[in-house]
């Protein structure tokens, strides 16, 4: 909702401006081995290509992620168990697992010399972990997006599961405790808990 003072334009901008800055803050750990691979080859110009190319897609992300903040607001408690245990399960599918794997290959992609070939592969990186990591951020929007404890455990999950030998383990565990939130919280939405 656009704050006093704010057009929905304005509102939309601001919310933009620090999704980004935030994501920046969550990705970047799960995103230095690519760029370190980038640097390491002597492509200082291109690193910050892959980068930028990587958060163009996360910013796109955050435009179409707007609306529901605008909206969860609004949304009863029960919504945001709901979001909880649905990306939950979500973490434990075969889609995860090819998104995530996705994800891991594409961090580990040739280093390219070429400009368009840089940029292209933070692209596709970015695209491959906004698919891998769609769950965790619903978790995030619905337990708001300025919480840091919930900016910190999602952005640990992240970085834990594209990095870690047992990647697909991880998300699976994290999935496991996200269903259990999920129904916790919709117990408790519900006077149950």
């Amino acid at each position: 909702m656009p704050m006093s003072g704010h057009t929905w334009l304005g509102a939309a901008a601001s919310f933009l401006g620090m999704w980004v800055v935030m994501m920046v803050a969550m990705m970047l750990p799960s995103l230095v081995p690519t760029l370190w691979r980038y640097r390491q080859a002597g492509l200082g110009r291109l690193t910050a290509l892959v980068g930028v190319g990587y958060f163009v897609v996360w910013a796109l992300f955050g435009m179409a992620a707007y609306p529901l903040v605008v909206a969860l607001p609004r949304a009863l408690p029960i919504a945001v168990g709901v979001v909880v245990l649905m990306a939950g399960i979500l973490q434990l599918t075969a889609w995860k697992a090819h998104h995530l794997a996705c994800c891991r290959d594409a961090g580990r992609g040739a280093v390219s010399a070429d400009a368009g070939t840089a940029w292209r592969h933070g692209l596709r990186l970015g695209l491959h972990c906004a698919k891998c990591n769609v769950g965790l951020m619903a978790i995030l929007l619905g337990l708001g997006v300025m919480d840091l404890r919930a900016m910190a455990v999602v952005a640990a999950a992240i970085t834990v599961e594209r990095l870690a030998p047992a990647g697909e383990r991880v998300a699976r565990a994290t999935g496991a405790v996200a269903v259990g939130a999920g129904m916790l919280l919709i117990a408790r939405a519900a006077g149950l808990g």
